[in-house]
């Protein structure tokens, strides 16, 4: 629950701290005193849009905290774990907005995205806006108030997120359906292309040995001749390399006095000498298999030519043709076999009958839900004066299923006897849908799990005995919701409702001739009973205070 709010430099908020607790708290003042800024500011902590015209006039910026005890709700620490930010018994959520517009927004003092920001700030207040009776008039927030009553939030999260995955796969088996023709086209000519370098056969590194071949085999006559001529020179006969050695070592040999240097180049004539003779014999043996094979020739240059001719096709490099191949492998897995159409149709109808599965469980919680919500609003506008009013939860099937179900869901009234049920925007009057709104609101935060609920006004058209029943509901919901602690934050102008509470909050508006200021203050005793008594009628009187006094003592 709400714990504190610190307001600095808000609107005409200059600087403000509050503290809340458990029960119901009610916010009162004069008209245009600014009761609704705290709780703007408040919507602001929780992820709300902010501007630079918030900021207070002259001040750099504003500066919203608002922090709250979660040691009841496991969910909001799940997800703050879930989001490896810092958790424990308490949680602050932190918004700043600079005159210059810049907004930043922290949880636990770590910077975190709007988006973070706002989904923490639902699991922790639920707002209900004096203008929420607008909203009624549409039917996703029937859908909306009706799957939270049920608490089928999760079920409808699962059948839009299988609506989703078969409408993905149907869109796709249209796609490929609708270009069945240009498919087959291009899986003809993949195959043909795949086929044509399979049987090519090409390997890695194939081509460079090839060419290396053929340019051995094409010149085999040159290489012979050369061989012989080298294999003369080495060792031929007379005067060949082997013979000049040989005649140069006798020479050494034959010197009386052999100085050093005469006998390192002795050495080195000898190494010379061996390293010819096994040239000359390496020579020899390659001169004895070579062999001038022209029908081999032919073969590689035959495969060089096909390998040539097929890059040539296909417009890339001899060596890039085993990348093309596989490249065009994955085009054609992608496109599918013959039988792929008819493998996603059968995706397609076990997809659709998961869907309809889940859907049909949503719709037996809804069709449950929607008598037990019905039932409970018409008891409660009973007590707000509508005693002939009866709602009912239409839930109307669809010609073709949609991303929330099989159904779409309207709430129906009939104000009186006799009449049938219609939609609200074509028979409510504005006084009667503020409290249908309110009857629908007091009935589904009692299933809420928020453990905070704020209302901003939702009173607004109602007053004597009826305003006195808002103020009984208000506070029931304060005192105890889901077997928790509840707690109520309220903006009221109905002294019914403000002497429920079981506290209040006097928001004054101040000006110092140049600038304009508001403040709120926790009343106590005889502050909060003459509160009441302007509330009543103006200027406290001896009538209105003593009036103001019995509701207190009734109440408390």
């Amino acid at each position: 629950m709400l714990l504190h709010l610190s307001i600095s430099q808000f609107t005409l908020v200059d600087q403000l701290e509050l503290e809340f607790g458990p029960g119901t708290s009610t916010l009162t003042g004069e008209t245009g005193a600014g009761k609704s800024i705290t709780l703007d500011a408040l919507g602001l902590a929780l992820g709300g849009r902010g501007s630079a015209e918030l900021v207070r006039a002259g001040a750099n910026r504003a500066d919203i905290s608002a922090t709250f005890d979660i040691s009841g709700y496991p969910n909001a620490s799940d997800w703050l774990n879930s989001q490896e930010l810092d958790s424990g018994q308490e949680v602050i959520l932190r918004r700043t907005i600079g005159a210059d517009g810049r907004s930043r927004a922290y949880i636990n003092g770590q910077p975190v995205t709007l988006l973070q920001q706002r989904a923490l700030g639902e699991q922790l207040i639920d707002i209900h806006s004096q203008h929420e009776h607008q909203s009624l008039l549409k039917k996703e927030t029937h859908r909306r108030l009706l799957d939270e009553y049920a608490q089928a939030q999760e079920l409808a999260a699962e059948t839009r997120s299988r609506y989703k995955t078969w409408q993905d796969q149907y869109r796709r088996y249209r796609n490929l359906a609708d270009s069945v023709e240009e498919a087959e086209a291009r899986r003809n000519l993949l195959q043909y292309q795949l086929r044509e370098l399979e049987q090519l056969d090409l390997s890695e590194g194939e081509i460079e040995a090839l060419e290396s071949e053929q340019r051995q085999l094409a010149n085999a006559g040159d290489i012979l001749n050369g061989s012989y001529q080298l294999a003369a020179l080495l060792s031929g006969g007379e005067g060949d390399i082997a013979e000049q050695l040989h005649r140069a070592l006798q020479l050494l040999s034959a010197m009386p006095e052999q100085a050093p240097a005469l006998v390192e180049v002795a050495q080195m004539l000898d190494s010379a000498r061996i390293q010819i003779d096994e040239a000359a014999g390496t020579l020899s043996r390659h001169i004895d298999r070579f062999e001038m094979d022209p029908e081999r020739l032919s073969e590689v240059e035959e495969r060089l030519s096909a390998i040539y001719q097929a890059a040539r096709r296909h417009r890339v490099q001899p060596s890039e043709l085993p990348a093309l191949q596989r490249q065009l492998q994955e085009e054609l897995e992608d496109i599918g076999t013959e039988d792929t159409l008819e493998r996603l149709a059968e995706t397609c109808s076990k997809l659709e009958k998961e869907f309809r599965a889940v859907a049909a469980k949503l719709s037996e919680l809804r069709r449950g839900a929607a008598i037990t919500l019905a039932e409970s609003v018409n008891r409660q506008l009973v007590d707000l004066a509508m005693p002939h009013a009866k709602v009912e939860l239409a839930l109307q099937a669809l010609d073709k299923p949609c991303s929330h179900g099989l159904e779409e869901v309207e709430i129906l009234i009939s104000t009186n006897p006799g009449q049938p049920p219609r939609p609200l925007g074509r028979i409510a009057s504005g006084g009667e849908l503020s409290r249908v709104s309110l009857a629908v609101q007091v009935v589904t935060a009692q299933t809420s799990r928020t453990p905070t609920l704020v209302f901003d006004e939702v009173d607004v058209g109602i007053g004597g005995a009826t305003g006195d029943v808002v103020g009984r509901l208000l506070r029931q919901l304060g005192e105890t919701r889901n077997g928790c602690s509840g707690q109520v934050i309220c903006v009221t102008h109905l002294a019914q409702v403000a002497a429920r509470a079981h506290r209040q909050y006097l928001v004054e508006k101040h000006s110092d001739g140049e600038q304009a200021f508001v403040a709120l203050r926790e009343l106590k005793n005889g502050e909060r009973r003459e509160e009441i008594a302007r509330m009543l009628g103006g200027q406290p009187s001896p009538q209105s205070l003593a009036h103001a006094e019995e509701m207190l003592t009734r109440t408390l």
